[in-house]
């Protein structure tokens, strides 16, 4: 989640019905965000098969700053909006306006950070991808998407380098005389609007397009070669089927990047005309009404509690984890055995390849099926054997 200015003045006041509305509207927002996020932060935290993938840190990381929009952002916003007044002065305003680019700045380079993840670990070979995404590297980027915002956000704005050349205009929209009211204007000049624009949407945005681009061929790619393997397996004997553990890891990689390009889509939805009107306005004299930005803004803090929702119906492994959250545990949501009983794995190394010998019991007790499947260490395409 993303942005750079809100140029939220209320001049043009809401009536009483359509601030009851708002009320409930922006309230089940709220609500929305602060659950959904924190469900998926419990979820990742108790779930040790969604801690073992890589993705998930950044997924973590992206629902803390989502959480922090809905909890230090959104209920300042809502109350100016219904009440047409900011009454926390100007020097909170500041703060709450670096905040909001701040968190919102870090959505964004979160959801880069995980396209560049879901890159290397399906367009490239495994042992590519544990050295390219290593403990150090992860940790490097996830600082990057807290740090690098800082540099847009509470330094421009606190120095006020977004209103040079503006500062008249500004005093002027934020104080209505007709009605007493007061508001926290944050409005950003030509070379503001531009550089951060750049910065914090269009080009992670482009990387974002192209690494999903790169995805989907490789994507295809795979299935093209799952069907060469149906084909060329032996219904009758299915333990000669060639590399049914790879043709397994295609099939999963696949469809999480198909939930990633969806999440990213919906994000750029919420979030693009936001950037395309904030790149606009100052070379149309800042004519853009104000209920427009106010809604392109909100349309952007949607996106807020629109993600672990998203998890929840595209992610079989975060639908688990949720229902066992939500159900304090029920077994029934536990991980199923997939033809009856299934004792314990143990594992082999033969040329420096780990193997798991998997031994699978029908419920009759006699011996039914024993085989050796070689597998990626990495836990990122890896059914774990508890």
């Amino acid at each position: 989640m993303q942005t750079i200015d809100f140029n939220l003045h209320s001049s043009e006041g809401f009536g009483i019905a359509e601030k009851i509305v708002l009320l409930s509207f922006i309230s089940a927002v709220i609500l929305m965000a602060i659950l959904g996020n924190l469900l998926v932060m419990v979820a990742v935290c108790r779930d040790r098969q969604l801690r073992k993938i890589k993705t998930n840190y950044f997924i973590v990381s992206l629902a803390f700053a989502d959480l922090l929009v809905s909890v230090l952002v959104m209920p300042f916003g809502a109350m100016e909006l219904v009440q047409d007044n900011w009454i926390y002065g100007e020097m909170f305003c500041l703060v709450r306006t670096s905040l909001d680019v701040l968190l919102t700045t870090a959505s964004i380079l979160h959801l880069c950070c995980i396209s560049l993840d879901r890159y290397y670990a399906i367009c490239c070979q495994p042992l590519v991808y544990r050295n390219k995404m290593t403990p150090l590297r992860i940790t490097l980027m996830l600082g990057g998407c807290w740090v690098i915002p800082t540099f847009i956000s509470f330094l421009p704005i606190m120095q006020g380098w977004n209103s040079i050349g503006i500062i008249d205009l500004i005093q002027q929209r934020q104080f209505n005389k007709a009605s007493n009211s007061t508001y926290c204007i944050f409005m950003v000049n030509k070379p503001y609007a531009i550089t951060c624009s750049v910065v914090a949407f269009y080009i992670p945005f482009l990387l974002m397009v192209l690494a999903y681009h790169r995805i989907y061929v490789t994507a295809r790619a795979h299935a093209r070669q799952i069907r060469l393997l149906q084909r060329a397996g032996n219904p009758a004997e299915p333990r000669h089927h060639p590399d049914q553990h790879s043709s397994h890891r295609m099939k999963t990689e696949t469809k999480a990047a198909k939930t990633l390009c969806i999440i990213m889509g919906c994000f750029c939805l919420c979030w693009a005309p936001f950037f395309v009107t904030n790149i606009v306005d100052p070379f149309i004299n800042y004519t853009v009404p104000g209920k427009l930005w106010t809604a392109f803004l909100w349309l952007g803090y949607i996106n807020s509690g629109l993600n672990p929702f998203l998890y929840a119906f595209l992610n079989k492994a975060f639908r688990r984890a949720f229902l066992i959250i939500l159900c304090c545990g029920d077994e029934r949501y536990r991980r199923p055995s997939i033809l009856g009983q299934t004792v314990p794995c143990s594992t082999t190394t033969i040329n420096g390849s780990t193997h798991v010998l998997r031994y699978t019991v029908l419920h009759n007790g006699h011996h039914q099926e024993q085989e050796k499947l070689p597998i990626h260490t990495d836990p990122e395409s890896q059914e774990s054997c508890f």
